[in-house]
């Protein structure tokens, strides 16, 4: 397999050893050789990629209020930026497009960290402005930023191997066979068209269930009704794509953890929980009626959060060499013996922001932090400010190698439930320094909103530094353009949240669901006026964290399945059983990697082809075209759903299986 043609200048493919661990002494060579210099950073690839993170984050911010689901920017972004290169006939397009996905994917990011806490300020009566909202997910950016360059080295290069990084992987997969051309494009674009026409028609005219349950069943629906016990999993083909990349160990993890939570947690929350009042945590009288998915989202799913918590905080002690190396090359580049190497002597593809621009970058950061909180309107003196302050370093530097490690195993940051840590212990804190009722509440939020920011933009950025190591990009660029798309989306993303709130708001009947922002407000208003937090579910997952890590589960994994719905995590396991399966059943290794690596590009396609289809039905339903098949979707969309979910399936094992070394 040639790695690079030169002759043509186009990458073929990978290399062999991208997604696998390295041998001794084995070293990974990139597509962009580290020795020569290519076009990144030109007016073509900022311009076009600020385009791209205005327009992505105002259908994101749409989307992720109105139904709570954000989508991923990155690879919607990537298929265009190779359509619109192609087109233009841009030569040396592929570093080119790196940078526009990069800027780019600023969009999805902001938007999460935005629109899972801001809104919340509305839902609770109260006001905020444009400067607040924009200068909270600004600065929220920055430090995300700022905090992930010290750890780009450990976990893109350093853990080679050791983690899936399902979204890189697709991203990647996206751009190189858009490149290239030849059989991997066709593979993509195949997989691409079967699963975006998929996932359209399922979203779009719900001509079959999007979600399969056993309550299609009468005997299921009795159990769900009786015992609060149901299975549930999603039919559409970017999930499953989604398990396949991420691999069958991970995956039942993650599954073990959901089905703890739905088949032990809520069956026996809902038998003998009814009433009861203990350690401070009350569950209502009614639980007895409440459906499964209720009972989840209103206590079981707490039980997730303490456990990520936890997870975090264990991953955090284990990695403290990691951090105080990190910390320590920032000391030494201050000091006489600590020189900064020169660029020159650098290879390329390993060239970072240099460490005294980061310390000098988050101290001015920090600062701004300050001045906002106290001279913003945050909170009421300069005490309250350097609380804040503290809060937000603290947390936002701990828990970035958290947020980057959930990115890297499963694509989805669990930045919500990392928030709602926030919105208590800010809560608890701010409380106790005087600073409660409204104001306090407005205060938290923000806070927050920093936090939740910088943690959604750390996750989403060690995707970005994974997609330029395995292309050979630039990180240096990557890094100093991420901030231009960070203050593009901030000031976006702030402009669209309060252009909704005066068109639908986020109370009444008409209004925008807005469903984390509701969960963020129900959290921080009881604290805030006297009451307390769902102690007993966060210390029963952290029992579950300590105990996993004990017996070497990977506890971060397991509890993401906790705190994720199941039916999001039941087609990861199929999709990582289909990906086990097609990679063992040859006696012959390389052609057993022959067909794990086209299982991963007809993966990447339905990935990318849900991904992009998905912005089209999120633009229909803004437009209010109503093409939904409401009665025929509730009447027969479950007993339908099995044959087209089975279908892919089987075209995904059978188009893997038609691959031989050769090929």
């Amino acid at each position: 397999m040639k790695p690079y043609m030169e002759e043509e200048n186009k990458p073929a493919s990978l290399p062999e050893n991208a997604y696998r661990k390295l041998a001794p002494g084995e070293s990974y060579e990139p597509l962009l050789k580290p020795g020569k210099n290519y076009p990144e950073v030109t007016a073509w690839s900022v311009s076009l990629g600020l385009i791209m993170t205005i327009i992505f984050s105002a259908a994101a911010a749409y989307l992720g209020l109105k139904v709570g689901q954000v989508f991923e920017a990155a690879i919607p972004i990537a298929i265009l930026a190779v359509g619109l290169s192609s087109a233009f006939k841009k030569k040396g397009a592929l570093g080119q497009n790196v940078i526009i996905q990069s800027i780019g994917a600023c969009s999805g990011v902001i938007v999460a960290g935005a629109v899972f806490t801001l809104p919340a300020i509305y839902i609770l009566g109260l006001d905020v402005n444009f400067v607040q909202m924009f200068l909270s997910s600004l600065l929220g950016g920055v430090l995300g930023i700022l905090f992930l360059i010290p750890f780009r080295k450990y976990f893109v290069k350093e853990q080679h191997g050791e983690y899936p990084f399902p979204e890189a992987t697709a991203t990647t997969q996206v751009l190189v066979s858009g490149e290239s051309g030849g059989k991997s494009l066709k593979t993509l674009l195949t997989a691409g068209l079967i699963g975006g026409v998929y996932d359209f028609v399922v979203s779009t005219f719900g001509a079959w269930a999007e979600t399969l349950s056993t309550t299609v069943m009468h005997w299921g629906q009795v159990v769900a009704d009786k015992a609060k016990m149901v299975l549930k999993i999603n039919t559409g083909a970017a999930v499953l794509g989604l398990g396949y990349i991420i691999g069958l160990k991970y995956a039942f993890v993650i599954c073990c953890g959901s089905l703890l939570v739905w088949l032990v947690a809520i069956p026996l929350m809902g038998a003998f929980c009814g009433g009861v009042d203990f350690l401070g945590m009350s569950f209502s009288d009614a639980i007895g009626q409440m459906s499964a998915d209720e009972i989840f989202r209103t206590y079981a799913r707490q039980i997730g959060i303490g456990g990520i918590a936890t997870a975090g905080i264990i991953g955090i002690i284990r990695q403290s060499k990691v951090i105080k190396d990190a910390v320590g090359m920032a000391v030494r580049e201050f000091g006489k013996k600590g020189a900064e190497v020169p660029a020159g002597k650098v290879e390329r593809t390993q060239r970072d922001i240099s460490m005294k621009s980061v310390v000098f970058g988050i101290v001015l950061a920090l600062l701004a932090v300050f001045a906002f909180f106290a001279l913003g309107g945050v909170v009421n003196n300069v005490w309250q400010a350097l609380v804040g302050l503290l809060i937000v370093a603290v947390i936002s530097f701990l828990f970035t190698t958290v947020a980057a490690n959930a990115i890297a195993i499963v694509g989805t940051n669990p930045v919500s439930g990392m928030t709602i840590m926030t919105l208590i212990i800010t809560a608890l804190v701010l409380v106790a320094c005087g600073l409660k009722g409204n104001a306090g509440m407005v205060a938290a939020l923000l806070i927050g909103g920093v936090v939740c920011t910088a943690l959604s933009t750390a996750g989403g950025f060690i995707t970005d530094l994974k997609i330029g190591y395995w292309i050979g990009t630039t990180p240096a660029r990557q890094e100093t353009w991420k901030f231009l798309g960070v203050l593009v989306a901030a000031a976006t993303v702030a402009g669209v949240v309060i252009l909704l709130n005066k068109t639908y708001g986020f109370t009444g009947p008409d209004a925008l669901v807005a469903p984390q922002a509701n969960a963020m407000a129900a959290v921080i208003q009881p604290m805030m006026e006297g009451g307390s937090a769902p102690w007993l579910m966060y210390g029963i997952g952290a029992i579950i964290a300590i105990l996993l890590t004990i017996f070497k589960v990977p506890a971060l994994a397991f509890c993401l399945g906790m705190f994720i719905p199941i039916d999001l995590n039941l087609p990861l396991l199929v999709g990582g059983a289909i990906s086990w399966y097609v990679s063992t059943r040859s006696k012959d290794k390389a052609v057993n990697a022959a067909r794990q690596e086209k299982g991963t590009l007809i993966a990447s396609g339905f990935i990318a082809g849900g991904a992009l289809m998905g912005v089209v039905s999120a633009i229909l339903k803004f437009a209010k075209v109503d093409w939904f098949l409401t009665e025929w979707n509730a009447t027969y969309g479950e007993v339908i759903a099995i044959v087209p979910f089975l279908l892919i399936i089987l075209y995904m094992i059978r188009a893997s299986l038609k691959t031989d070394k050769q090929q």
